[in-house]
């Protein structure tokens, strides 16, 4: 007995060292969770997570209590999320549509707690974060089927705004009609263009006419209004339980591994990237023979194995073109600083458009808090 009791001293006595670390912990997080809603940056950082429990296991030396210790730290970054989540709950968050769109969707995975502010279009809701209206923006920067969404990367190239995070979020379509309708109803589909393209087989097959709007969510919201049983819309299900409408067919995308990518734009670029694994590259080439070889051969020559290639017409200047890089490495290392200065020889024109840790899948993570 009189060692049980010595032991719950011992506890007793760590217990109260340990409240006293985890009230100087969450007010560290507190700083951390402000600094992050002043400069529109999402609350999940899973890169340093990762970087935190790989540089704190080792301090454990019993292997059988440090596999309980991994679980431990995994509990107090999840309370810590939610503690952030607590005060970034004020942070304005713009996407371009209407509740029920894959961008509503996306952000409201990635901001569970932030208020969403819908804008009419990619530009819009960009430049409410330029202004300070909205802390930050998600916007789609790629389609696993259709392709770069070149409005958005354009205004990544002649815009001010950083990306701080790149998510994907898995894009299932559905036929969505009034209640009441049928397949055998539908004479035409309504829906964004990406949308189109991305259930091309299908709308032919059904020999349909189609007709482009907005985003999806807004002709779910048009097929509502419209009350007409052979009209109906392409958009997610999400968006049929908002609208009243009936899901008439699932899953009628041409590929099942349809995903888009989101990037979180806001005002500042996150100053401590060190476990950013990945960077994001926005340059023009000098009007030379060999220009553009010679500055993918310098980004290849300091170790940065790049991701992404593309090239996009520069809109002000005919027949001129930048290019689109997302390259593997630390750009702010020393090789990442001389990669840089050696490029700004060749290029015209030179940019850093944002890091981002390997990006994360929101269909398996759920909501981020």
């Amino acid at each position: 007995m009189d060692e049980l009791k010595k032991n719950r001293e011992i506890i007793d006595d760590i217990d109260r060292e340990m409240a006293a670390l985890f009230e100087k912990r969450f007010n560290a997080v507190r700083d951390i969770a402000e600094y992050k809603a002043q400069n529109g940056m999402p609350i999940l950082d899973a890169g340093r997570e990762d970087v935190v429990i790989r540089k704190n296991s080792p301090y454990i030396s019993d292997p059988d209590i440090r596999a309980f210790y991994v679980n431990y730290m995994h509990s107090t970054m999840e309370i810590s999320r939610r503690f952030m989540s607590n005060i970034t709950s004020g942070m304005k968050i713009a996407y371009s549509g209407v509740e029920g769109a894959f961008a509503y969707i996306a952000a409201k995975k990635i901001f569970p707690s932030g208020n969403l502010v819908s804008y009419k279009s990619f530009e819009a809701a960009y430049n409410s974060v330029k202004s300070g209206d909205c802390d930050c923006c998600v916007l789609p920067i790629e389609n696993s089927y259709t392709g770069e969404v070149g409005q958005v990367i354009d205004i990544t190239f002649s815009g001010d705004l950083y990306i701080n995070g790149v998510y994907s979020l898995p894009v299932n379509h559905n036929l969505l009609g009034v209640k009441g309708a049928k397949i055998s109803d539908i004479k035409k589909v309504v829906s964004h263009q990406q949308a189109l393209d991305q259930c091309a087989d299908y709308i032919v097959k059904n020999d349909w006419e189609s007709e482009e709007a907005r985003n999806t969510a807004y002709a779910a919201k048009r097929v509502a209004e419209l009350n007409d049983k052979s009209i109906a819309a392409i958009a997610s299900a999400e968006t049929a339980d908002i609208y009243g409408l009936e899901v008439l067919d699932h899953d009628i995308n041409v590929s099942n591994v349809n995903t888009t990518r989101f990037a979180v734009f806001s005002r500042a670029t996150e100053l401590e990237i060190g476990n950013k694994n990945t960077f994001i590259l926005l340059f023009t080439v000098n009007d030379e023979v060999g220009a553009l070889a010679k500055a993918v051969n310098i980004i290849c020559s300091h170790g940065f194995n790049m991701r992404v290639l593309r090239s996009r017409p520069v809109k002000d200047t005919p027949w001129q073109y930048y290019f689109y890089v997302e390259a593997q490495g630390n750009q702010r290392s020393e090789e990442g600083i001389r990669m840089l200065k050696e490029l700004s020889v060749c290029c015209a024109k030179l940019k850093v458009a944002g890091h981002y840790t390997e990006e994360i899948d929101l269909h398996k993570t759920g909501s981020l808090q």
